[in-house]
Order: structure tokens, then sequence, then C-alpha cells
């Protein structure tokens, strides 16, 4: 075998899952489709992740938080409401605040490309760890002892196992046979960086408008926020095409003035909106991770974060089999993950589907139900703590990586 476990995909979760195996004795090949530098060399776009307290853990426990750690905004407050643009938030609304939980800050906010360039340093940097950049997987094969894929340049390898960590149109789950489920939400997302006046004080706000949801995201400094800005597609393709004034013109009225004037600081980003579930996450010698095996709405920031707990599992599952000397492609260990992570990212992903649904509508029945549940969450802090809880990522069975302790 040239590796123990191939990973198509080389954004974020590959090489999370690659830095956790190679802690736990495996060798590992990353086959990233993209030219390492570009990305890593990119200057300030406003792309940012909101990563839960468990994601911070685990980043900590492959050895890149120290160098990250003064590129980071602390989340310390959570605000959602409901409303209208140009009108204001609805009188119930709901706040979290870090301070309710004892494990510090809710998560923390950090730019693309610093995680990314983090993330390729330390590839670079670890034994055992092998990145192809400019390379994809175009064939694979399964065989009784392993697999073996083949890259658009001709190039074949073989490992024990491949991972598919190569997004919604996943071609290691295509050729795996691998079916998808899911839909369009008639919405596309507007991403992209605001200055504005006053500090945001590390407080992320999410507003609920009948087209879609927009989030104010703080970033360090405390005068720059990312936001994701969701609209109708007709809509969203209008306001894209306009020049960055009449933007900010369309913009200011949803934002509102609680951070005073605001100006554009980043590039702007469009992304269509989707659910997309894999039927499985694993098929022989395959296994599944992030966007591969759940595309998700972006309405509370889980994307990311979904992925790692998913790197999490299957680095634990894996050197632990490894470790008892087993084959680390077999049924066995590929089971496993799938029976620890399949029910919790679907049940997530079909939560975050109702609540957009939920609340991307104008229908005033549902509305005042809506509001008045914002409004009793935030009045009972058992429940409210609960919530916060889970949007840390501190809630269910934890793999060891996610409570901030290697494999």
């Amino acid at each position: 075998m040239d590796t123990d476990v191939l990973i198509a995909g080389g954004g974020l979760n590959g090489p999370a899952l690659a830095l956790a195996l190679a802690q736990g004795g495996l060798r590992v090949t990353v086959i990233d489709a993209r030219p390492a530098p570009a990305r890593a060399e990119a200057g300030f776009d406003g792309r940012a992740y909101a990563l839960a307290l468990a994601s911070q853990r685990l980043l900590a426990a492959v050895g890149l938080w120290d160098g990250l750690r003064d590129r980071v905004q602390p989340i310390l407050t959570v605000k959602a409401s409901d409303g209208h643009a140009g009108q204001g938030a609805a009188p119930f609304f709901l706040t979290f605040e870090a301070a309710e939980i004892e494990e510090g800050p809710m998560g923390y906010m950090l730019e693309d490309r610093f995680l990314y360039a983090a993330f390729l340093d330390a590839m670079e940097a670890a034994p055992g760890v092998t990145l192809l950049s400019g390379e994809s997987v175009v064939a694979q094969e399964v065989g009784p002892a392993g697999v073996t894929v083949t890259l658009g340049s001709g190039r074949r390898l073989s490992g024990r196992l491949l991972v598919g960590c190569d997004g919604r149109g996943s071609g290691v789950a295509t050729r795996a046979g691998i079916r998808r489920q899911g839909w369009g939400y008639g919405q596309t997302a507007l991403v992209t960086a605001i200055r504005h006046e006053k500090d945001h004080q590390g407080c992320a706000q999410q507003f609920f408008m009948p087209a879609g949801p927009l989030a104010i995201l703080p970033l360090p400094g405390g005068h720059h926020s990312s936001i994701v800005w969701s609209e109708t597609d007709a809509a969203a393709a209008q306001i894209q095409a306009l020049d960055d004034a009449a933007y900010l013109a369309a913009l200011r009225p949803r934002f509102g003035d609680f951070l005073g004037e605001i100006a554009l600081a980043g590039t702007r980003f469009t992304y269509p909106l989707s659910l997309s579930l894999a039927e499985r996450f694993v098929a022989p010698r395959v296994a599944l991770v992030g966007d591969a095996a759940h595309g998700v709405h972006p309405i509370a920031g889980q994307g990311l974060n979904l992925g790692l707990r998913d790197v999490a599992a299957l680095a634990e599952v894996l050197i632990t089999a490894a470790r008892r000397g087993e084959d680390i492609g077999s049924a066995v260990p590929l089971e496993e993950y799938q029976r620890w992570r399949r029910f919790d990212s679907t049940a997530l992903a079909l939560g975050m589907d109702a609540v957009n649904k939920l609340f991307s509508n104008d229908n005033p029945v549902l509305r005042l139900g809506r509001d008045l549940g914002l409004g009793l969450v935030n009045a009972l802090p058992g429940l409210r703590r609960r919530f916060i809880r889970q949007a840390a990522g501190l809630d269910g069975e934890l793999p060891r990586l996610l409570q901030g302790k290697p494999v």
C-alpha cells in the first residue's frame, strides 16, 4: 500500500482529518484539486467561520490553536430576532451570553485564509502526511484488501481506505454508488465583510426576515463583521449585480443602525443554498466527511462544525481500530463511524431546515408563534443554557478530539 488513508479533498475537513490520523500513527495522503499557495496567500475578503467551542478544542488537539490564537474573535454574545427590513426587530428576541456556561466563549470567528494557511503549514510539517496539490481523483477501484485511485495526471495510488472530503458534488460518493437526497431553498447567500463605526463587542447577530436570515458575525478588532445575507434567488442576483454603493444602500435597511455608519470592506460572494444528505456515509472501503455527507443551510453557521465532528469521530474509530490490529478499511470500523455520526448530523440538518422554513416567511400566525417561542426560550435560563451548550458543540457523545484530548 502507498498509504493507509487516501483523502480526496483538501479544503478544511480533509487537512483536519489528515493531521488527526497522523497523530495516531497512520500514513495519510491528501489529494487537493486546487493549487495550495493560491488560497493560503489570499488577502482579506471577509470569508470567515464561526467555530464552536468544541471545534476550537479539536484545533488545539491537532496542534493548530496556538498559532491561531491571535487571529480569532471570541463570540461573547449571540442575539436572534425576527422582523422586517427597515422596521427593526420584533419585541421578542433571544440572547445567549458566554458567561452562562463555565467552559468559556461559545465559539470563535476565524477567517478562512488564516485557517487554511495554518492547515497547510501543519501538513507540510507533519510526519506521515503527504499533500498532492493540483491533483484530483477521477476513478476508484475497491478490492478485498484496499482501494486504488487514479488521479487526473494518470498516477495511481493505493490505500486501505478512501475518505471523501470533496464537497456536496462528491465524486467519491458518486463512484461508490451513494445517492443523495435534498432540495434547494430558492435562496442565495450574499457574503461579504462590513466596516462599522461602533464596536461589535464580540456580539453575533441573527436577524430573521421573510426572504431569509441575515447573520452579522464579529471579526477581530471590533470594527469589522462578516455578513451572510440570504435573499430569494432572484433578489440576490439583482443585488449582486449592483455597484458597491447601491449594494450598500440595499443592505442598510436590513442591517440597521445599531453599529453606526457602515461601509463595504470585503469581496462580494454568492452561494446558492440547499440541503443535501447522503443516504449512507460509508461504502466498502469508503467514508464520507463534511459536505460530502451532509450539506446544510448556513442558518446557524454549523457547516464546518458538523464536518469537524465527523473528523473527530472518524479519526477516533480508525486510530482505535489500527491499535487493535484491525483492518481500518473494513466494514466494522466504518459502520461504527456511521452509527456515531449519521443520526446526529441528519437530525441537525433537518432541524436547521425546519427553522429556515419557519422563519423565512411572512405568515402572521407563524410569526406570532416564533416570536413567542424566542421570548419563551429567552425567559427560561435552564432552556437557554441547553441551547448555548448545543451551539458550542458540547452536547451528545463527544469524540476525544472535541474534548481537546488526543486519541
